[in-house]
């Protein structure tokens, strides 16, 4: 991407779209050698954080449709880095949690992950890009429509 510069150089959605973007270019070539996508790498987070959780537990944590959600995990399944397995406590429910593989892939993905944001946030400084992640969560934390 140029540098944003003209008339759209002042407009937030542009800035925030063209920032996205080249952080998720550089991310996308760190994590092809694990063999997932961010997407992806999202979803073995989600699971492997605690208590085993449906598919459609996973999809609500993470705000995306049941659809998109079966072809993640499809996709993971396929690779052997998630597995899915009835719920001993509701036969009725299935669980999605990782595989070993799956753990290791993660770990060596969110590393990948964390060194690619570091580097894209180093222009700012470290304490900077500390109070830049703050006021994302700020922003996305707040209710809508709040001014």
């Amino acid at each position: 991407m140029e540098s944003a510069a003209g008339p759209l150089a002042s407009r937030l959605g542009y800035l925030l779209k063209h920032a996205q973007l080249r952080l998720n270019q550089a991310g996308g070539q760190a994590l092809a050698p694990f063999g997932v996508d961010g997407h992806e790498l999202a979803v073995l987070v989600v699971l492997a954080t605690g208590e085993p959780l449906s598919q459609v537990e996973a999809a609500r944590q993470l705000g995306v449709d049941r659809t998109t959600m079966v072809a993640l995990i499809d996709g993971l399944e396929e690779r052997g880095l998630v597995e899915r397995r009835r719920s001993p406590q509701d036969r009725r429910r299935n669980i999605v949690e990782p595989t070993e593989a799956g753990r290791s892939c993660l770990r060596q993905a969110e590393q990948a992950r964390l060194e690619v944001e570091r580097r894209f946030l180093a222009p700012l400084g470290e304490e900077e890009a500390e109070r830049f992640v703050r006021a994302l969560q700020t922003l996305l934390n707040a209710p809508a429509g709040e001014e």
